[in-house]
This record gives C-alpha cells, sequence and structure tokens, in this order.
C-alpha cells in the first residue's frame, strides 16, 4: 500500500517510515500537516498515518479537511499522547479508522494496516489474483535473466502456491528481504500482515519478549500487556531475519511455536495461537552451526521445509546491466540516466561483495556526485573509497592475535634459552596459563 507518514517529531516519523517500506509498503512522509495536504495534493494513498499535535495544522484539521474536500479516499489512522486520547476519540467520530496512543512500537501499527488492506481487498476482489498475474508480479521484483535467477524465481513461485515454511541463504545485500516479501505479497496471506524480525538486533534477554509477547509485571520494565510478532502477524508471514543469531536457550519454544502453533508470553501461561507461516533467512551454513551444537538439528529441519539459495551478484555479473538500470530509475525516480558504456563494463567487472545492496549505494552516490551523469572514472572512484571503508574480512582479527601472540611465545623462550618459568615470568604470565598457550600453538 501507499502510506503518508505525518508527524513532527523527526526520529519517529523516520523510523516508522523505515519500518513500513521493510514491510514492502511505498511510503512517503510529511513534517507537518500543511505538507502532508501538498502530499495529498499530488498524490494518491492508501493510508495516512498522522500525529495528533502538529504545527502550522494539526491532525484533527488535517482530518477534517481530508474529509470535507473529500481530498481522498485513503482510511487515517491517528497518533496521540496519552493526554489527548479525547481528541483522539473526536477523531474516531469525524471518520478516523483508529489511533495509536504514544509511546508505541512501529509493530503496533502492522495489523491496523492489515485490517485495512483485508478490508479493501474484500470491496474490490471477489476471488484471488490468478497465478498469471502473481507471476508477473514476481518477474517484476527479482530482477535478472541469468540462469541462477530464473532458478530463484521458479522456487518463490513454488513457495508462493503453498503454505510451507521457508528458508533463504544467501549473503549479505544479497536480497533476501525482497524475496521473503515477495514470497508473502503472491500467497494466500497476502492480506494479512507481513512481520520481520530482525533476530540479530536483540539481546539474548529480549528476544523471547519480542518473539511471543510479555504480561504486565513479568519482569522490570513490563509496565504493561505487550504483544509479541507472533500475534502481530497472526494469520500472516513472520520473517524471521538471520535466524541463526536466535540463542541456543531461546531455540526449544521457538520450535515448539513451529511446530505446535501455540505459545505463552513470557510471565503467562495461557496458552495462544500462532497460525503463522515462517520465512527465515540466514547468510551462516546451519549444517555447521548444527555440528559445532549452535543451532538445533530438529528447529533446522522445520524451517528448512523449502530451500531457496539466492547466489551472490558475481555468481551472475550478466544480471548487472538489468539491475542497474533498474536501480538507477529508483534512484532517479524514473529520469533517464545516461550510463556511459565504459562505466557500464566497470560495473561488471567488480566482485560487489556486498552484493545488489553494494551497487545500488554506489549507484545512489556515483549519481549524487556526478550530477545525474556516471562515468566509468567516477565510478572507479567510488569503488575505490568503498574498498577503503571495507571491514578486514571476518577472523582477520582473531588470526592476526594469534599470529602475533605465537611470535611473543616464541621469542620469550629463545630469550630465556627455553626456560619455560623465565618466559612466563618475562611475559608476566602464571606458568600455566603459559604453558597452556604453548600446546595452543604448538609449541611444546
Amino acid at each position: 500500500m501507499k502510506i503518508l507518514v505525518a508527524d513532527d517529531e523527526k526520529i519517529k516519523r523516520v523510523t516508522l517510515a523505515h519500518d513500513l517500506q521493510n514491510q514492502g509498503h511505498e511510503v512517503v512522509t510529511a513534517g507537518d500537516g500543511e505538507e502532508a495536504l501538498e502530499k495529498l495534493s499530488a498524490a494518491r494513498f492508501d493510508v495516512i498515518v498522522t500525529d495528533l499535535k502538529m504545527p502550522k495544522l494539526d491532525g484533527i484539521e488535517l482530518l477534517k479537511r481530508i474529509k470535507r474536500d473529500n481530498l481522498t479516499d485513503a482510511e487515517v489512522i491517528i497518533m496521540t499522547a496519552y493526554g489527548s486520547i479525547p481528541l483522539a476519540v473526536e477523531a474516531g467520530k469525524l471518520g478516523a479508522f483508529d489511533f495509536l496512543t504514544k509511546p508505541f512500537r512501529n509493530e503496533d501499527v502492522f495489523p491496523l494496516l492489515a485490517r485495512i488492506e483485508a478490508q479493501r481487498q474484500g470491496t474490490t476482489r471477489s476471488s484471488p489474483e490468478p497465478l498469471e498475474t502473481l507471476i508477473g508480479n514476481i518477474d517484476h521484483a527479482i530482477v535478472g535473466q541469468s540462469p541462477a535467477i530464473r532458478r530463484v524465481r521458479r522456487l518463490i513461485e513454488i513457495c508462493t502456491r503453498s503454505d510451507a515454511n521457508v528458508l533463504l541463504c544467501g549473503e549479505t545485500g544479497c536480497g533476501k528481504d525482497l524475496i521473503a516479501m515477495t514470497i508473502h505479497r503472491n500467497s494466500p496471506r497476502r492480506t494479512r500482515p507481513f512481520v520481520k524480525v530482525g533476530c540479530t538486533l536483540f539481546p539474548s534477554q529480549l528476544i523471547e519478549s519480542e518473539l511471543y509477547g510479555h504480561e504486565k509485571g513479568a519482569f522490570t520494565g513490563a509496565e504493561q500487556r505487550r504483544q509479541g510478532r507472533f500475534e502481530i502477524a497472526e494469520s500472516g508471514t513472520l520473517y524471521l531475519d538471520d535466524v541463526d543469531d536466535i540463542p541456543p536457550e531461546h531455540q526449544a519454544k521457538l520450535l515448539r511455536a513451529i511446530e505446535e502453533k501455540v505459545f505463552e508470553r513470557v510471565g503467562g501461561d495461557a496458552p495462544i495461537k500462532a497460525d503463522v507461516r515462517i520465512v527465515a533467512s540466514t547468510k551462516q551454513n546451519l549444517l555447521e552451526k548444527i555440528a559445532a551444537g549452535n543451532f538445533r538439528q530438529d528447529l533446522y529441519y522445520r524451517l528448512d521445509v523449502m530451500h531457496v539459495n539466492i547466489p551472490p551478484l558475481r555468481e551472475r555479473r550478466e544480471d548487472v546491466p538489468l539491475l542497474a538500470d533498474c536501480l538507477l530509475k529508483r534512484i532517479a525516480k524514473e529520469r533517464a540516466v545516461p550510463l556511459e558504456p565504459d562505466a557500464l563494463e566497470v560495473l561488471q567487472r567488480h566482485d560487489w561483495p556486498g552484493n545488489v545492496r553494494e551497487l545500488c549505494h554506489v549507484l545512489e552516490r556515483a549519481f549524487l556526485v556526478g550530477s545525474g551523469r556516471i562515468s566509468k572514472k567516477l565510478l572507479l572512484a567510488e569503488l575505490d573509497e568503498v574498498a577503503r571503508k571495507r571491514p578486514p574480512p571476518t577472523g582477520l582479527f582473531h588470526e592476526t592475535v594469534g599470529k602475533t601472540e605465537r611470535e611473543l611465545l616464541e621469542t620469550a623462550l629463545q630469550s630465556a634459552g627455553g626456560n619455560k618459568s623465565s618466559a612466563a615470568a618475562a611475559l608476566g604470565m602464571k606458568l600455566s596459563t603459559f604453558r597452556d598457550k604453548l600446546v595452543k600453538h604448538g609449541l611444546i
């Protein structure tokens, strides 16, 4: 859906817009009611999410103008502080769809949007979209004509026809979020919520509350009952991004929620139904994590019913021209952007360790720096800058530390004539620790 977010509080406006975009919505923002009216006059929206208290034109007046002048058929959701609830009730009488009391989590908006979408689907469509239309949507979303990406599209088609859980495997930046969203938006659950959980973002003590919610007083700071992502995603799709980052001690409860479709909130004992489809993603080799004892094998098999392996961009270089054209249209807002032939050659030669995400960022910077014209020289400069900022490969730090430690041990032993006690004392180590280090580096 196309959504207009109006709020003079920049942090809330930006973060809410970002989270809504992650759910697959097209989002436009406005800093006050007057700017919102300007946006409404320039484009059509499905939903308006507006703060109640704003400068120039507040949410109530904005709602009145919309209804009085018949500016749009969009549904209006009001955001309000606790002390302004009477005004929010008045907004309901004026035709607002619903209201949310600040502070709230951005995810709390998702069920309201799902209700709006379901209502609109019910009034505008009497039967599901034909398969041909859905396949067309997939072709539009997943860009490329290489054999590798065609296989991915074929797997996505199969995923949309079933309700089986899906595991997406691929490197950072290769498009796992886009594919998860595409599967949902072309599946029978498309009128219900799509809820993303970034598993790497939450510390171990919070992940359980985020997934299943908590009861009031369940822990310090739990001042009220709160729904978890499983509840918010009811009847829809729950996307577990970087599922390998869920700590082992929480994997058993996740397995039960997936397997038995039931869970309890933190601090509660009432079973809650969990009718959700799981799409999970990982950039790790889960079989290796299972072998190391860091991931449950039974959970892996519950997630890996349908498996989609997403190739890195360096393995499908023939898709770079199509991707570049698509990304530039988005960056330039459909304006034509000249891309010189030798510049395209530079793009196709590059390895793209950051995959499509890196390609997008490089093109966006080049577009801005080049004032809309992208040359070979400009791209080479941008790629060189990216390379300088790129962090060292995983494990390089530990490898360097280990090598330095071994050299120190060897030097201390040589200086002490092979006397371990003297070498340990010279390094300020206990003798037992020194011996352990020697064993670790194969020096004893």
